[in-house]
């Protein structure tokens, strides 16, 4: 066992380190920062004085050997266009994240899992196809249309519902409908597929043999199997809303973490973006290795199959 989580951990490590060192480089491609920051008509003494100033004018290889020795000791440098603590200011937008994925991962299963069981209790019948159609139309739809299409009917059409910004329930709709969305559907072919099996199973057999009521045997003897894997996806999907929602965010004007990776990448803002990204990447190999381990935990073949 041990073995097993010592080789998780360390594949987990080499996974963060690839993703600073592409990060690191990507950014590096994207142009020059001190051109955003400086003022307009400034002098190349100016342009060079910003990048003296930000570590910019070293070789590369020395500017990854430092972000990565301030990175080890929990520093992820200052930025560049607000000027404070990049880890401060991550802390800041987490909890509006936070709440967006909440609410979209209420959504999606709330939405999901009673649809993908009557697809599967109705199996081949109208509420089956209704069911893939709905999954297919969730996994087609991109997140950033329907927001835009939700702005479009609920606020400018119907004047329902906020088009931007936070603060209210009202401002949280169309924005959590809009990111779980795609995972809704995700949870919906994930609880048919999986109930499907368990339905086919013996002891569901034995159940209804003995007699039980078809609704017992379905919430009591099939459901709570068939929602192990749905709630291990669950659990990850909700780190990976936590950093994916950018498009989302800066079309609903969200003040999230996403938002400030968009920010970021549109000012070169190079420490708010290599700290957005790998505090991303951090939440979900730290959240792989949780499940892997529990896995190891649970079924013992696992862990020496690592």
């Amino acid at each position: 066992m041990k073995k097993f989580i010592v080789k998780r951990m360390g594949l987990a490590l080499i996974s963060l380190f690839l993703l600073s060192l592409t990060i690191f480089l990507l950014m590096r491609v994207t142009g020059d920062p001190a051109v955003l920051l400086a003022e307009p008509g400034a002098s190349q003494a100016d342009l060079d004085a910003i990048r003296t100033q930000f570590g910019l004018d070293r070789p590369l290889w020395i500017q990854y050997v430092s972000f990565i020795s301030h990175l080890v000791r929990g520093d992820f440098g200052q930025s560049f266009y607000y000027r404070t603590d990049v880890f401060e200011l991550y802390l800041s937008r987490l909890p509006a994240s936070l709440l967006l994925a909440s609410a979209a991962m209420s959504f999606s299963l709330i939405v999901g899992i009673p649809t993908g069981i009557i697809a599967a209790v109705r199996v081949n019948q109208w509420w089956d196809s209704v069911g893939k159609i709905f999954a297919l139309l969730g996994l087609s739809m991109p997140s950033f249309w329907v927001g835009l299409v939700m702005i479009l009917f609920f606020s400018v059409y119907l004047g329902w519902l906020p088009s931007s910004g936070s603060g209210t329930v009202l401002h949280l709709v169309m924005p959590s409908i809009a990111l779980g969305w795609v995972f809704a559907a995700s949870h919906m072919r994930l609880t048919r597929s999986s109930m499907l099996e368990v339905l086919g199973s013996e002891y569901v057999k034995l159940a209804r043999l003995k007699g039980l009521p078809e609704a017992l045997v379905i919430s009591k003897h099939a459901f709570k199997n068939a929602l192990i894997p749905v709630l291990t996806l669950a659990g990850i999907n909700l780190v990976i809303m936590v950093n994916v929602a950018v498009v989302v965010e800066t079309v609903f004007a969200w003040p999230g973490v996403g938002r400030l990776l968009f920010e970021g990448i549109a000012f070169r803002d190079f420490p708010v973006v290599q700290a957005t990204v790998l505090l991303g990447g951090v939440m979900i190999v730290v959240v792989n290795l949780l499940v892997d381990i529990l896995y190891a935990v649970i079924d013992p073949r696992i862990r020496y199959e690592g």
